[in-house]
């Protein structure tokens, strides 16, 4: 389990980039399952779509991978600092199911597939009421701004 004050100390990301509101499990290094609470007040709604709010797809996947990140942080057991940048390097396999919208709570399973030469992949899924919204497979890896 960890609370906003516990992710904001772990992900570089600030208002309105922060997807990840709360972990409600981790499994060390191997699963995470993490949650976004989708509110009207999200400054994409504004535009996408203004009769019809839905989040975009690419900030679903952006949140998933924020999790990935939280997930290889604890697995290292790291605390990234300002000279440590989180990555992608590939989303395969990217399927949407339904939309989310203002008032779900989008809950993220996701679980390390394997980690190779510094690259991290991980099956990811993202559900809104056990039904699920979208599924991907993520690559991910770590670089040092140095």
């Amino acid at each position: 389990m960890m609370d906003i004050h516990q992710i904001l100390k772990q992900l570089p990301h600030r208002y309105p980039f922060l997807l990840v509101d709360r972990v409600l499990e981790i499994d060390k290094g191997k699963t995470i399952k993490a949650l976004k609470n989708v509110t009207i007040n999200e400054p994409f709604f504004q535009g996408h779509f203004p009769h019809r709010p839905v989040m975009p797809g690419v900030l679903i996947l952006e949140a998933m991978a924020q999790v990935a990140a939280l997930l290889s942080f604890d697995m290292q057991g790291i605390t990234p600092d300002d000279k440590t940048v989180y990555y992608f390097a590939g989303i395969d396999g990217a399927r949407f199911k339904r939309p989310v919208e203002p008032g779900d709570q989008l809950v993220m399973d996701v679980a390390l597939d394997r980690m190779k030469a510094g690259i991290f992949k991980f099956k990811a899924v993202a559900r809104v009421s056990e039904q699920i919204a979208c599924e991907a497979e993520l690559m991910c890896t770590m670089r040092s701004l140095a």
